[in-house]
Order: C-alpha cells, then sequence, then structure tokens
C-alpha cells in the first residue's frame, strides 16, 4: 500500500475515532444535565422548601402545585399543548430557597408561550414569597407584606 493511501486511511479512522468520543461526551453530557435521575437527589431542607411551595395556598383554592397540575390538565383536554418542566430548587442565603418550574403553553392560534414561576421559601419564617409575574398571579398576598395594612 502506497504511503499516501495509508496517510489518508489513519487520517480516516482518526476522524471517525474523534466523531465517536465527541458523540459519546455529547450524549454523557445531555443525560447529566437533562434526565431526572442523573442528577443527586434534593437534600432535606431543599425537600423542605420545595414541599413549602408546592403545598402553599393558591388564588382560588388548592395548593400551588394543585392550580399548577389543573392547568396543565385543563389545557391538554382543551387538545392544547402544555409541558410543566422539572422543579428546580436552589438555596440563596442560609434559611431562603429558590423554586422555579417552567410552564410551556399553547394558545389558541397555536403560539406557544413560556412562563417561568418564581417563590422563594423561608425555611425560619414558614413563609413562602411569589419572585416572578406568573407566580405573583398565584400565590395570594401575605397580608404581614401588604404595606397599607401595616401602616394602618
Amino acid at each position: 500500500m502506497p504511503k499516501r493511501e495509508m496517510m489518508r486511511l489513519l487520517m480516516s479512522r482518526a476522524g471517525q475515532w474523534i466523531a465517536t468520543v465527541v458523540v459519546v461526551v455529547g450524549a454523557a453530557y445531555y443525560a447529566w444535565i437533562s434526565l431526572p435521575g442523573a442528577r443527586e437527589p434534593l437534600d432535606r431542607r431543599e425537600a423542605e422548601a420545595l414541599a413549602m411551595v408546592q403545598s402553599h395556598p393558591a388564588i382560588g383554592g388548592g395548593t400551588i402545585l394543585q392550580a399548577m397540575e389543573e392547568h396543565v390538565r385543563s389545557m391538554k383536554e382543551r387538545g392544547q399543548g402544555v409541558r410543566l418542566g422539572e422543579w428546580r430548587v436552589q438555596q440563596v442565603e442560609n434559611d431562603i430557597y429558590e423554586i422555579r418550574v417552567q410552564l410551556r403553553d399553547q394558545s389558541v392560534l397555536g403560539q406557544w408561550f413560556e412562563r417561568e414561576f418564581i417563590w422563594h421559601a423561608h425555611l425560619a419564617r414558614k413563609k413562602v414569597n411569589a419572585a416572578s409575574l406568573p407566580a405573583d398571579g398565584l400565590t395570594p398576598k401575605d397580608l404581614d407584606d401588604d404595606p397599607v395594612s401595616s401602616s394602618s
């Protein structure tokens, strides 16, 4: 086999090897960031913060989790697309945790909208506050935080 053909064959094999490695590493990274079982489980305080938010009363009755699930159910019944993302928890300060969930839903005209609901769970105070406009529309106002009622 001539030297030129041998080099071409080696370069081809090296390219195939590199492409295989890139695909395998990419698949592993994708699985690590997106598959639910691939992440570390929540610690006790994160789980407590998530439970506080999900079980917090929602405007219109029920809990925040029930309201989110009811919205998904009703959208599906109407034949509209909807997807509730994974609930994510992150510690912000000592006893304050931020809970996020994304909701994608389809309008009657077929346009997709994505909203991110964000709450802060204060473990020491046992209090939940809306931290985004979509969450504010789902979470009742706490009378202690109302400037009008606290000044009178």
